[in-house]
């Protein structure tokens, strides 16, 4: 029965009410957000003078993890042989395409330059939101649905700075040494890759050195720092809210892992364009 049959007059405006509502808390969802990431850097300064014992033990954990992670080295193995996977796939990919127009002995300039600027930054911060990220938002969250954080308030204990801020500047310790690692086993496979389908590993060298510039691996750091802040600064603000029992938290980090994705992609497009402009910022030629 329409409104004016059932005798309630209708008003224009129902009919765009829900969506500028739904519109609204987009916004006041975003503010809340925004809100959060500022109180958990502001409070970074705590971390380092009232709860130094529990960054160090948060440092530990996400690099070599707890339980049976340490058995396979934690985070430090799953990034390892991801990055091994994506190195090796360039490799592949790139000797045969090369080999297919003829100009094969450039494998080495197509994995200095694709594993530096696009596969070890994208691949290193997938594996982050997967390991780390998704961790302390399922351990926050488990703490927010079981009243810890509130209980945590009670006794005087600095909530954002103990569980959002501390493991932001334990993902940042992390991260460094990690992406290291990652960076130099994804050169390894890729050299491993060509030089099994023929390529010589002279040739492979050359141009691996030739082409590969310093500063684009200090670039590349610089890129994974920025991606690995913002990965930490939104899984622990979904943990932190998250609500509905067992199944939120499910939700949450599931939310928090799709909000990374779409961050690291953005962050890796804008600022390589800013880093590396629209020439790539290098010569192919002697």
């Amino acid at each position: 029965m329409s409104n004016s049959q059932s005798g309630t007059p209708s008003r224009p405006y129902d009919r765009v009410r829900r969506p500028a509502r739904a519109i609204a808390a987009g916004y006041t969802r975003i503010g809340e957000q925004a809100q959060f990431y500022a109180k958990t850097i502001r409070s970074a300064g705590d971390v380092f003078v009232n709860y130094k014992v529990e960054l160090i033990r948060l440092i530990a954990q996400m690099s070599l993890g707890t339980g049976a992670l340490i058995m396979i080295g934690g985070t430090v193995a799953v990034v390892g042989f991801l990055m091994l996977a994506a190195g090796a796939l360039v490799g592949e990919e790139g000797y045969s395409t090369l080999q297919g127009i003829g100009v094969e002995a450039l494998a080495g300039f197509v994995a200095a330059f694709a594993n530096v600027r696009l596969a070890a930054p994208s691949i290193a911060g997938v594996a982050l939101a997967a390991t780390i990220g998704a961790g302390a938002t399922a351990q926050i969250g488990a703490m927010r649905i079981n009243e810890e954080i509130d209980a945590l308030e009670v006794i005087g204990v600095r909530s954002i700075a103990y569980l959002a801020s501390s493991r932001l500047i334990a993902g940042i310790f992390v991260i460094i040494p990690l992406y290291c690692v990652a960076l130099i086993m994804s050169m390894f496979a890729s050299q491993g890759v060509a030089t099994i389908y023929g390529q010589s590993a002279g040739v492979y060298n050359h141009y691996f050195q030739t082409f590969l510039d310093p500063t684009d691996v200090w670039w590349s750091l610089l890129l994974v720092l920025v991606t690995g802040t913002l990965i930490m600064l939104v899984h622990t603000y979904y943990g932190y809210t998250a609500s509905g029992g067992p199944a939120g938290v499910g939700e949450a980090v599931g939310r928090a892992v799709r909000t990374s994705l779409i961050v690291i992609v953005m962050v890796n497009l804008f600022l390589s364009l800013a880093i590396y402009g629209p020439h790539g910022n290098f010569h192919l030629s002697d």
